[in-house]
This record gives structure tokens, C-alpha cells and sequence, in this order.
């Protein structure tokens, strides 16, 4: 590539990635020359305002035109800025949240790798959302995974942090194998990378053992991006990870990394598989991925089961937060499963809700079990008498994960509700599930309710709220109501701004 051609890119588009890429960059260099007495929070504050600038500068290319760089490995498309703005939002309030964490149990020296790192798996998340090709597609979820495995075990003298940093490189290793190995019998059908490539290609596939060979690759590629959602049957990893990684690090895979997985979920199969022509039952043609609905089908509601039901025997705090992580995962895949024309809609608004409702949580979270030392759900009992403010606030987070009405929970659960009515052939098993399944979730999330405002409280101390936290719980919180009370305002935005149902190959 010569020099005329590198300066002819519209870099421009790239901006938000720019800022990330130098915050993170300009934090690593400066940790490395830092005096050791210097409180290395100064870092955290530093990305967090790099964030903000990611944010402002993405808000900026909204209503522009579909943008294409480097022979169209990174598309910034409305699907793109649509779902970096829930990572970069997401990230902005884990990092506030990493900034008021106790820097302990083998942190004291890292506290400065805490926060580049975490810009460098940012990063990763965005690449994948921008991704126009198979190859930049792998590289940002390696460039989220790797820094994720280290942020896990950052805890060096914790044995559990140790634990749950082996049990998810193992497992990130071969579901990025599985993955990898999918989208290897793409290329190889394809003769191209290239997403927009590969659409034209397939379009016009009639060879039925390419066919069979492009279902292999589905599922190939789909249970190993199964592993980065954590749902079930490959959720295996999820519990003890979110149990031994510091109270940040578990946020950020519970609603950042998540979120990250769905989008390269999205990509690569409604831009592949969602163009391959196949028989259907009345003998016309169909997409592919909608001849194999009823498997992503079967993965949804095995999740949502496990999840429910396995998270009523938990007693530890964030295990518990694992399980419920893997069921909303499977709420979700219903919206996938659907495939209606509000598809696309319902699954970023109920993300935009899971993040909210769930670091809010984590926040309250992160500052009960610091506080006690345990991660215990009998800590949280009278916390409603030591601290009003937080069990209120926790109570309007859990009724939102509940998906009790006035929150952005319910409208996150019933849009996905709709949608998998409303298509020709509704989905009722699959509905009835998750009705069946979110039943059963009031059970424990109920239960820390009770601890919260009928149980004694062991210690009558006050619990001080950090400036981080407070100011994480009060935008969670208000958000939660506000877009459960008034979606629209959501909504309006999504679809004044971007494609109510994104065309990946304009």
C-alpha cells in the first residue's frame, strides 16, 4: 500500500478508536515512568475522560454516510455507531467503578495495567462492531479476549482469581479455535475474507454439499461465539470467572463482553449465513439461518432454563449475577431465534437496558462485598436501614432484571415478546419459556429483597458511597426508570438516527 493510498482513507471514521488506541497508549507510558507513591486512580480518571471524548466524537458521525476504510475491512455503518455507543457507555461506567475499587490481594502493583488493559479490550469490542471483513472480525475478538484473560487473574495471591483466569483462557482458547475453524470453511467456499464478498458469493450458491458444509460452518462459528456469551450448554466457564475476577472486571464481562459477543454474532451471521439460499419446507427458497432457527431456538431456551434454575441454589453474590448473566443471555437469543422485523430493535434496546440495570447492580455490588470482605447474599440484609439510597436503588435494578413493569427490564422483555409473536410462524414453545423462565428468576432475585428490607442487619454501621459509585448508581438508576417509563425516548433515537433493520451490504 503507498503512501497516497494510506492518505486517500477517510480516517475520520476511525476517531473513536483513534482516542482509545492513544489514551490507552499514552496510560501504559506513562505507568511505566510514574513514581510508585503516585495513586495510579489518576490513570483511571485520565481513560475515563477518554471515554467521554470516544463518546462525543461518535455521537458526531451519526447521520453520516455508510463509511468504508481499508478495502472494506472496517465499515462504520448506523449498526456500528448503534452499538459502540452502549460499549462506550457501558465502559465509561465500569471504569468508574474500576476507580473506586480496592486495590488489594495482589492489585497494589497493578493498578496501572488495570486500566490500559481494559482500554485495550474497549478497543477490541469497537473493532468487531466497525468489522467488514472475517479476518479484522477475529482480531477484535482476540483483542477483547486476551486482555479480558489477564484483567481476570490480576489478583496474583487470590487462588480463586487464579482459577478463574485458567478456567477462561482454556475456555476462551477453544471456543476462538472453534470459531476460528468455522470461518476457515467460509474462506474456503467464498475465495474472500470479506463480508460483502462473501454475501455476493453465496447468494448464488447452488452446490447442496456447499450448502452442508456452510451449515457445518454455522455451527462451528455460532458455539464458539456460544462460549463468549456464556450460555448454555457452553456456560460452563462463567460462574467461577465472574466469582474470582475483581467486582470491575466481572461487570465488564457481563455487559461489555456480552454485548461485544452479540455483535460479532450479528455480523457475521446475518452478513453469511443470512444470504445462502436453501429449500425450505414448501420447496422455496429461504436464508439459510432461517432454515436453522429452531437449533439457535433450542440453545435459547436450554439457556434460559439453566440459568434460572441453577441461580436458586447460589448464596454467593456474583455466582448468582453469573447464572442470571447466562439466562438474559437467553432472553436475547430469542430476539435472535425470531427473526422479525424488529429484530434488530429489541435486541440493542434490551442491551441498552442490561447494562444499565446490571452495572448498577454491580456497583452496589462491588461496594457491599468490599465493605463486609464476603460475597454472601446474608451481607445484604437491613441494608435498607444502614443505607436507604442503595437498597432503594437495588431494588429498582432488580425488579428491572426481574422484568417487573415500570422498568427498562419489562420493555427490554416484552419487545422480544412481540417480536417472536408476530412473525408468520410464532414461536409459543419459546415464549412460553421465557415467561415460564422469568417466573422463576423472582424467586431469588425476591430473595435479596428480602434480605435488604425485612431482614436484621448484622452491622448498623453507615456504608460512604464513593464519588464513582454514587455517581454510577444515580445514572443506572434513573436510566432504568426513564427508558421503562418512557422507551420512546430510546427508541426515537434508534430509529431518527439509524436503519430500523441495518443493511450490511449498502
Amino acid at each position: 500500500m503507498d503512501l497516497d493510498t494510506l492518505l486517500s482513507f477517510d480516517w475520520g471514521t476511525m476517531t473513536p478508536e483513534f482516542i482509545i488506541l492513544g489514551v490507552a497508549t499514552a496510560l501504559s507510558v506513562l505507568d511505566l515512568f510514574m513514581p510508585k507513591h503516585v495513586d495510579r486512580k489518576v490513570l483511571g480518571w485520565i481513560g475515563f475522560i477518554g471515554i467521554i471524548a470516544s463518546i462525543l466524537s461518535l455521537v458526531m458521525l451519526i447521520g453520516g454516510e455508510t463509511t468504508s476504510i481499508l478495502f472494506d475491512t472496517f465499515r462504520l455503518d448506523s449498526f456500528a455507531i448503534a452499538f459502540k455507543l452502549i460499549l462506550l457507555v457501558g465502559s465509561a461506567l465500569v471504569m468508574l467503578l474500576a476507580i473506586d475499587f480496592p486495590h488489594n490481594e495482589g492489585l497494589e502493583d497493578y493498578k496501572g495495567e488495570f486500566f490500559y488493559l481494559f482500554l485495550a479490550a474497549l478497543l477490541g469490542a469497537m473493532m468487531m462492531a466497525s468489522s467488514g471483513d472475517l479476518i479484522t472480525l477475529f482480531v477484535g475478538l482476540e483483542l477483547l479476549s486476551i486482555p479480558s484473560y489477564i484483567l481476570a487473574g490480576m489478583r496474583k495471591r487470590n487462588l480463586q482469581s487464579n482459577e478463574s483466569a485458567m478456567k477462561y483462557v482454556i475456555n476462551g482458547g477453544i471456543s476462538s479455535a472453534i470459531t476460528l475453524f468455522g470461518m476457515s470453511y467460509v474462506y474456503g467456499l467464498a475465495g474472500t475474507t470479506n463480508l460483502k464478498g462473501i454475501a455476493t458469493v453465496f447468494g448464488g450458491i447452488s452446490d447442496g454439499q456447499h450448502i452442508y458444509l456452510l451449515g457445518l460452518a454455522f455451527f462451528m462459528i455460532f458455539i464458539g461465539l456460544s462460549f463468549k456469551l456464556a450460555s448454555a450448554p457452553f456456560h460452563m466457564w462463567a460462574p467461577d470467572v465472574y466469582q474470582g475476577a475483581p467486582t470491575p472486571v466481572t461487570a465488564f464481562l457481563s455487559v461489555v463482553s456480552k454485548t461485544a459477543g452479540f455483535v460479532i454474532i450479528l455480523r457475521i451471521l446475518l452478513s453469511v449465513f443470512g444470504y445462502i439460499p436453501v429449500a425450505g419446507d414448501e420447496g422455496q427458497k429461504i436464508p439459510l439461518l432461517f432454515a436453522l432457527q429452531d437449533y439457535i431456538g433450542f440453545l435459547a431456551g436450554a439457556t434460559m432454563i439453566i440459568g434460572n434454575v441453577v441461580a436458586l441454589r447460589q448464596r454467593n453474590i456474583k455466582r448468582l449475577f453469573a447464572y442470571s448473566s447466562i439466562a438474559h443471555a437467553g432472553y436475547i437469543l430469542v430476539a435472535l431465534t425470531a427473526m422479525s422485523f424488529v429484530t434488530f430493535d429489541s435486541i440493542w434496546f434490551y442491551l441498552l437496558a442490561y447494562v444499565l440495570m446490571n452495572l448498577g447492580a454491580f456497583a452496589i455490588i462491588q461496594l457491599i462485598t468490599a465493605k463486609t470482605g464476603s460475597e454472601d447474599i446474608s451481607h445484604f440484609a437491613g441494608l435498607y436501614r444502614r443505607a436507604p439510597l442503595l437498597a432503594v436503588t437495588m431494588g429498582i435494578f432488580i425488579l428491572s432484571l426481574a422484568g417487573i413493569p415500570g422498568t427498562a427490564g419489562f420493555i427490554g422483555k416484552l419487545n422480544i415478546f412481540l417480536g417472536a409473536l408476530m412473525v408468520d410462524q410464532a414461536h409459543y414453545v419459546l415464549v412460553s419459556i421465557m415467561i415460564a423462565t422469568t417466573v422463576v428468576s423472582y424467586f431469588y432475585y425476591f430473595g435479596i429483597m428480602t434480605q435488604m428490607f425485612f431482614r436484621p442487619a448484622a452491622d448498623n454501621a453507615k456504608i460512604e458511597m464513593p464519588a464513582g459509585i454514587t455517581a454510577v448508581v444515580i445514572i443506572t438508576a434513573a436510566a432504568t426508570i426513564l427508558f421503562g417509563v418512557l422507551p420512546n425516548v430510546a427508541l426515537d433515537f434508534l430509529h431518527a438516527n439509524f436503519n430500523q433493520f441495518v443493511d450490511f451490504m449498502r
